[in-house]
C-alpha cells in the first residue's frame, strides 16, 4: 500500500471525531450567541419617555365633563403639538378663561413687560393677564368658572416669577372656593438643589418663600409644599382641614390612576381641593429637555441649565446677552478688558430694551461649555466672581435698585462678594439653609429623589 493510500484510510477514520468536536464548539459559542442576543432584545433599547400630567387625559378629562373650566396657561402648555386649550375644547371642554404669567399666553413679552388682557384670536376665550399691576383671579373673573386648571412649564428656579403665579392662584382657588387641577411638569432643574436660601425680608414677586435658588421640585409638588407649610396669605384661611382636603384627594388620584376608571373613585369638584395630575417616567434623576422655550430668553436648554448662576448677573452692570442670539449663555461689558470675544444687545422681539444696548460687549461665550463635568454641576458662582474681579468700578458694579439682593434673596452674598470671599466660603455658608430645606422638601416629593 502506497504511503498516500496508508495516509488517506487515516484521514478517513479521524476527520469524523475533529468534524464532531468542532461542530460541537460551533453549537456551543452559537447557542451563547443566540442567548445574549435574545437578552439583548428583552433590554429596552431606550429609557421610558417622560410625560407631563397635561398627556394623562384619560384620568382628568373624566373630572371636567359638564364643568365650567379656567386655565392658567402660556405656549408651554402643549400635548404634543397641540395647545392645552384647544386639546379640552376638541373633547367638549368647555374653557370660558385663560389666564397668562409674565410673558404672556404667547410667551413673547418681555421680562417684565406689561400684558394687557385680551381675546384669544384662535378661539374668542378671554384672556386676561396675571402679571403686573393684576396677580391672581378675582371673585368676577370667577363667577363662570367651576374648576380652575393650571399647566405652566417652569424651570425650577426661585426667582422664575411662574412660581410666584403658581402661589397666587392657589390662593385665588382657596378664596373663591374653586377646585385647582395642576397639570404637572417635569423639573428640568429638578436634579439638585442649591443656593442659599430666601431671607423673608427680602420677599418679592421674584422670591416669595423660603427656599434656595434652585429647590428641586416640579410645580406640583412645589404647591404641596407651600399648602403643607402653611405659607400662602394667612388671610385667606388656609388651614388645616385644607391640607387634609388636599391628602385625601391625593389618594383618590393615586386609586384612579392604579384602577384606571372614574368609577373607583368619587370626586366632589365643587369646594376647594388641590389635585396634582402627575408626570409619568419622570424621576429627580432625569434630565429632561424642553420641548417648548419656557420664555424668549430661555430659547435653549443650555440657557436653562446656566439660567440659575448667570440670572444674579441681572443685579449687577453686566449684560447677560439679552438682544443676542445667546441669551443666558454669555456675559460681557463695555469696560471688560478687551478680548477675542465680544457680543452687542440689539433691541429684539423679547428684549426691546436690553441692558447695555447697541454697546460691544467684551466678555465670554459659555454656549457650549460642557455642563456635566463635575466643575460645572449645579449652581455656579464662578463666572459671578469673575465680573465682579474684571469690573473696574467696584462700586458701580451692583445696580442701585437693590435688584441684586433680591434675586439673592439676602443682603449677605453682596457683601461677601464685596469682602473677596472665595466661591467655598460663600457655598459653605448656605449649607445650613440647604440642609434644612432638604428635610422640608422630602415631605412633599411625588417621584424618586436624585439622593
Amino acid at each position: 500500500m502506497s504511503p498516500l493510500i496508508k495516509f488517506s484510510k487515516v484521514k478517513k477514520h479521524i476527520m469524523p471525531k475533529r468534524f464532531l468536536s468542532c461542530t460541537i464548539k460551533f453549537l456551543f459559542f452559537f447557542l451563547i450567541a443566540v442567548q445574549s442576543t435574545s437578552a439583548s432584545a428583552q433590554k429596552p433599547s431606550k429609557t421610558p419617555v417622560v410625560l407631563p400630567g397635561a398627556y394623562r387625559m384619560d384620568i382628568y378629562l373624566p373630572l371636567l365633563q359638564g364643568k365650567s373650566v379656567a386655565v392658567f396657561a402660556n405656549q408651554t402648555s402643549m400635548i404634543g403639538k397641540s395647545h392645552l386649550v384647544d386639546s379640552l375644547l376638541k373633547h367638549n371642554i368647555r374653557v370660558t378663561k385663560i389666564f397668562a404669567p409674565e410673558h404672556g399666553f404667547r410667551g413673547n413679552a418681555d421680562a417684565g413687560e406689561s400684558v394687557n388682557s385680551q381675546k384669544d384670536p384662535k378661539t374668542g376665550i378671554q384672556i386676561i393677564s396675571l402679571y403686573g399691576s393684576k396677580l391672581k383671579p378675582s371673585a368676577a373673573d370667577l363667577e363662570d368658572v367651576d374648576i380652575m386648571i393650571f399647566d405652566i412649564q417652569d424651570v425650577g428656579v426661585r426667582f422664575y416669577t411662574y412660581i410666584s403665579s403658581l402661589q397666587k392662584y392657589i390662593e385665588s382657588a382657596i378664596e373663591n372656593n374653586r377646585p385647582l387641577i395642576i397639570f404637572d411638569r417635569p423639573n428640568p432643574n429638578g436634579f439638585y438643589v442649591d443656593g442659599p436660601v430666601l431671607d423673608p425680608g427680602f420677599k418679592s414677586f421674584v422670591g416669595m418663600q423660603p427656599v434656595p435658588v434652585v429647590y428641586g421640585m416640579t410645580i406640583g409638588e412645589y404647591a404641596k409644599l407651600l399648602i403643607g407649610e402653611k405659607w400662602l396669605d394667612p388671610s385667606i384661611g388656609a388651614d388645616l382641614s385644607i391640607i387634609h382636603a388636599i391628602n385625601d384627594a391625593e389618594r383618590k388620584i393615586d386609586s384612579l390612576i392604579r384602577k384606571q376608571h372614574m368609577q373607583a373613585v368619587n370626586f366632589d369638584l365643587t369646594d376647594f381641593q388641590l389635585l396634582v395630575i402627575p408626570c409619568l417616567n419622570y424621576t429627580h434623576k432625569s434630565r429632561y429637555a424642553l420641548p417648548v422655550a419656557p420664555s424668549p430668553n430661555l430659547p435653549v436648554m443650555q440657557a436653562v441649565w446656566l439660567y440659575p448662576s448667570l440670572c444674579f448677573l441681572e443685579g449687577t452692570v453686566i449684560s447677560l446677552g439679552r438682544g443676542t442670539g445667546k441669551p443666558f449663555q454669555q456675559f460681557g461689558n463695555p469696560n471688560f478688558p478687551a478680548s477675542s470675544y465680544h457680543f452687542t444687545p440689539r433691541s429684539t422681539a423679547g428684549a426691546k430694551n436690553p441692558p447695555l444696548l447697541n454697546q460691544t460687549c467684551n466678555g465670554f461665550d459659555l454656549s457650549r461649555l460642557d455642563l456635566t463635568k463635575n466643575e460645572n454641576k449645579g449652581l455656579q458662582l464662578k463666572w459671578l466672581l469673575k465680573a465682579y474681579a474684571l469690573y473696574p468700578k467696584k462700586d458701580e458694579f451692583f445696580l442701585s435698585s437693590g435688584f441684586f439682593n433680591k434675586l439673592a434673596g439676602n443682603s449677605l452674598l453682596m457683601q461677601q462678594i464685596r469682602d473677596g470671599k472665595s466661591e467655598k466660603e460663600i457655598r459653605e455658608s448656605w449649607e445650613p439653609g440647604i440642609k434644612a430645606f432638604k428635610v422640608v422638601r422630602k415631605k412633599y416629593l411625588m417621584y424618586p429623589d436624585f439622593e
